[in-house]
């Protein structure tokens, strides 16, 4: 096994506001739909929000429920999802199967309940601390998924899973495994994380017209970000052994890089994130040009917009007005640690299909996120689509690029 090997993504499974089917969850996003609607909790003002409509618990037998997370649910539904796409079955040895998951807040329904419980002078659950842990989805995938290889949990807030993502392909070209499951979910629409957020003064309030159209990124009129929930993972394979299982491949892994800002804990910076940028096209062997689509970060906030804007444009160069740019979180809100995962799957999907999804609720460009080809209202045919990327820039000034090409 060569250390350059090519990684493959052979299998892909969603839990998305959008819905977990993959095919209709396309179709919506493509007609520039947002899931974003008007949420209401107890004591706090109104948020937008994007929230998983169907029924997460299902994926458990009831007995099995009890004491198992939301984000746990989701994330495991997700893995079956993607482990099913690839048609992978029973593990040949379990022990070479690799699990790598990234959360930001890993239980915070869990946790907002205890400590309503104590407020109210209540006994705290007894299963709290398990189900709340930030590796407890993680090790419940690991459990009724019977990976018995690595199992590992990043949380480097809204990097996390694009972290896991190239993480585990670090690990197949290693030969430390033979299969990866990795992906990343986030639950966190509960009152205490609201209130938090709604503290830090960074999320937009509902649109009074169209609560669709709360996320704006890249608008001139954006008021921040929207949260959202969700899970996304994928199954990655070394190329050999892809073609030793006649595993159809949905697109290659081309290159990763992983930076930090060293600046500041939540304004981004254009340096940090241009370096991540430039070494995962420099690990895909690509030069910007190459690429045809940038899934941005592009999470609506004042600061973070125009920054991101600043380093494709100065790293695209002559070759910017020709990146077609998009942010998916119109759609789907920003699920932190999920964010990276279910982006990366859109691009995935972008490439295999030749089609690009728009920044569904912006209609006009601010003056400082010109200069990109970008895609709004709705999607766009792409025929010739070869390479394309996924930037996820986190709290705490860690930045992840990942770099897809597509499958020949």
């Amino acid at each position: 096994m060569s250390v350059m090997e090519r990684v493959g993504v052979v299998g892909l499974g969603l839990a998305s506001a959008l819905g977990s089917d993959l095919d209709s969850a396309w179709a919506r996003l493509m007609d520039g739909e947002s899931a974003i609607e008007r949420m209401a909790l107890e004591g706090l003002p109104d948020i937008a929000a994007a929230r998983v409509t169907e029924d997460v618990a299902a994926v458990l037998p009831k007995l099995q429920q009890v004491g198992t997370e939301r984000v746990s649910q989701m994330a495991l539904g997700a893995a079956r999802r993607a482990i099913e796409d690839a048609r992978c079955g029973a593990w040949a040895d379990a022990e070479r199967v690799g699990l790598y998951l990234g959360t930001g807040m890993g239980g915070a329904a869990t946790l907002d309940a205890a400590y309503a419980a104590l407020h109210a002078g209540k006994r705290v659950p007894p299963l709290t601390v398990p189900t709340a842990m930030v590796n407890a989805a993680a090790a419940t995938l690991a459990l009724h998924c019977e990976i018995r290889g690595p199992v590992v949990t990043y949380a480097v807030a809204c990097a996390s899973s694009a972290v896991a993502l190239a993480e585990a392909a670090h690990a197949l070209r290693r030969g430390e495994i033979d299969i990866a499951i990795a992906g990343g979910a986030e639950a966190l629409l509960v009152r205490g994380t609201i209130s938090a957020w709604q503290a830090l003064r960074t999320l937009a309030p509902p649109d009074e017209t169209d609560p669709a159209r709360s996320c704006r990124p890249f608008s001139p009129d954006r008021a921040g970000l929207v949260l959202g929930e969700g899970a996304g993972f994928f199954v990655l394979q070394r190329e050999s052994d892809c073609a030793r299982d006649g595993r159809r491949v949905r697109a290659w892994l081309a290159g990763s890089a992983i930076s930090c800002d060293a600046s500041h804990l939540t304004n981004p910076d254009q340096r940090g994130q241009m370096s991540a940028l430039r070494r995962s096209l420099a690990a895909a062997g690509l030069q910007p040009a190459d690429i045809g689509y940038c899934n941005a970060h592009g999470t609506g906030t004042i600061v973070g917009d125009p920054v991101e804007c600043a380093a494709l444009r100065e790293l695209w160069a002559e070759a910017a007005p020709n990146l077609r740019v998009s942010s998916t979180k119109a759609a789907h809100g920003h699920l932190l640690g999920a964010a990276g995962a279910v982006e990366a799957a859109w691009t995935v999907l972008a490439l295999e299909r030749q089609e690009i999804p728009p920044t569904a609720g912006t209609q006009v460009l601010d003056p400082a996120c010109q200069g990109l080809g970008h895609v709004l209202g709705q999607g766009e045919r792409v025929p010739g689509l070869r390479h394309a990327l996924s930037n996820s820039f986190a709290f705490g000034g860690t930045n992840a690029s990942l770099v897809f090409s597509r499958a020949d």
